[in-house]
């Protein structure tokens, strides 16, 4: 189980690789990215050059800061140019979804999630799903711009209102509007950690 006394060096974004009918997503993307880079934070993502994933990465090397791109060989034409990958810090191509998110999940120490579609659903569910069975303590954050996890946490209430989240204290990520407070959160969140030998107080906003 990975130790949240681990000082927060580098942060996983999830989000789209299509910029979504709201402008606020984007600036969401690049906000983000600025204040990681500002925090003197790693960014690792998803490795695409296109849409949020593109917002982020470029407001973090826009503000002098390191990102590593992780990205199977197949999606690159889809979600990258080849140009812009050469602009990244570090590149890491893979052979296939699975070993993407199993790469970004060794080499972050919290999780952040931005609007995006089943993709980016699908990867944060698994975050919380191994939280869930213990087999990390990593914060996990949703930058709900505009309400867009409301839909969300209400299933994940519903779910647990249900009786099939049991341990749901496990699954209770940040939820936070401002995504010039996300870096600020998790920063606090783990000094709070520290100060309680490890014992997790995730805010609960569900």
């Amino acid at each position: 189980m990975s130790d949240q006394t681990v000082p927060i060096r580098s942060i996983c974004v999830y989000c789209g690789s299509q910029p979504g009918r709201e402008p606020e997503f984007m600036d969401a993307g690049r906000r983000l990215g600025k204040s990681i880079a500002e925090h003197h934070m790693h960014l690792v993502y998803g490795g695409g050059t296109k849409g949020i994933m593109g917002a982020v990465a470029s407001g973090v090397l826009s503000n002098g800061g390191r990102v590593t791109g992780i990205i199977p060989q197949f999606l690159i034409d889809m979600e990258a140019t080849r140009h812009s990958l050469g602009q990244l810090s570090e590149l890491v191509v893979t052979a296939d979804m699975h070993e993407r998110k199993h790469k970004m999940f060794e080499r972050a120490d919290a999780f952040v999630t931005l609007p995006g579609g089943i993709g980016t659903l699908e990867e944060i569910v698994e975050i919380m799903t191994w939280a869930q069975l213990g087999r990390h303590r990593k914060p996990i954050v949703l930058v709900n711009i505009n309400g867009f996890w409301n839909p969300l946490m209400k299933l994940i209430h519903h779910m647990a209102d249900s009786g099939f989240i049991h341990t749901a204290h496990l699954v209770q990520p940040l939820v936070i509007d401002d995504p010039d407070e996300v870096v600020p959160a998790l920063k606090a969140h783990w000094a709070g950690t520290v100060d309680r030998g490890g014992e997790s107080d995730i805010i609960d906003k569900l």
